[in-house]
């Protein structure tokens, strides 16, 4: 005979079965079998979170705009006070359709406008979203100006100012969508705050490198060849380390072909730029053109691996239950 008792974090037992030894009187002795080991989930396997209802087109396409009209800025002010003034205005009016293209995204996700702009009621310094909206209407105007004085050659003095302004804010613009995702209860999102906003900047800045590489002549494009490079080093090194300190929560961004992928573009584009993209303007177009599509891929990557991790309840239990035990073991130290 066996029977069955099922446990309230819903592994089962079996308790009662019966094994007949023989012996010296005859009688029967009971071994209870081992209990499987539990195995972390949720209620019939249903989500624990609510998935987020950001779509990919909107909000990826954000991550990935903003991360390179931020750090396009920047690359733009350093060609402008080095005399590169090809570069400059690549990155100048790089940078602002970037920022309109993400803004369109951000808009678009929101459904109504007028939600961006209630968000400048209040200044939050602990909501990402908040923060982050008073960074583009600060950064907004001025890449605007930028880029504008630049076409026009209206107030060059107020467009080299505006250039150098809209650079120093460059590096918030790129990296603030690290904080605002890693904000989320969305475990491979919340669980990789370390690395993630260091993974966004170096993204964003071979994806400028790209975009310099791609519109400027190679005599003035050696600073894009170089952030380039170590744009993508930084980026490869930063998802390594996360996917490796996260361990089995880490198995949706290790799975994932577009991480992969960008990762791959990533570094082609890099190597190509730095060596024959010195000499070649086509090897420089096709580094460029890797760039910008491997920083795409990676952004994409990081919002499928963090939707994924919302929907499967081991990602939001195998933390807690983590959490739980280093809890219970600094207490048992004390």
């Amino acid at each position: 005979m066996s029977q069955t008792d099922v446990r309230m974090d819903g592994s089962a037992e079996l308790r009662g079965e019966r094994e007949a030894t023989p012996g010296s009187a005859g009688r029967r002795r009971e071994r209870l079998a081992p209990a499987p080991k539990a195995e972390p989930g949720s209620y019939y396997g249903r989500p624990v979170l609510k998935e987020p209802t950001w779509q990919a087109p909107d909000i990826a396409g954000y991550l990935f705009l903003g991360g390179l009209a931020g750090a396009s800025s920047t690359l733009a002010a350093a060609a402008e006070l080095t005399g590169r003034p090809r570069l400059a205005r690549a990155g100048k009016v790089g940078a602002l359709c970037a920022l309109g293209g993400s803004l369109y995204a951000l808009i678009h996700d929101l459904g109504r406008p007028e939600r961006f702009v209630n968000m400048l009621r209040v200044f939050k310094v602990t909501s990402p979203m908040s923060v982050g909206t008073w960074i583009l209407t600060a950064y907004g105007p001025q890449a605007g100006l930028a880029a504008a004085c630049d076409l026009t050659g209206v107030a060059p003095g107020a467009g080299r100012a505006a250039t150098v302004g809209a650079g120093l804010v460059g590096p918030a613009v790129a990296t603030y969508t690290a904080a605002l995702i890693c904000d989320t209860a969305v475990p491979a999102w919340h669980e990789g705050h370390r690395e993630m906003p260091f993974l966004f900047a170096g993204s964003a800045t071979a994806a400028a490198g790209g975009l310099g590489l791609l519109a400027a002549p190679l005599a003035e494009a050696a600073p894009a060849r170089r952030v380039a490079l170590l744009g993508a080093a930084v980026e490869c090194v930063a998802a390594l380390r996360m996917e490796r300190r996260l361990g089995p929560l880490g198995e949706p961004l290790r799975r994932s072909r577009l991480l992969r992928l960008g990762e791959a573009l990533s570094l082609a584009g890099a190597v190509a730029g730095a060596t024959m993209g010195r000499r070649s303007r086509l090897a420089a177009v096709a580094a460029g053109a890797a760039l910008l599509a491997g920083s795409a891929c990676t952004r994409f990557g990081i919002f499928q691996a963090g939707m994924e991790s919302a929907r499967d309840p081991r990602y939001t239990v195998q933390p807690q239950r983590r959490r739980l035990a280093l809890a219970k073991a600094e207490r048992d130290l004390r």
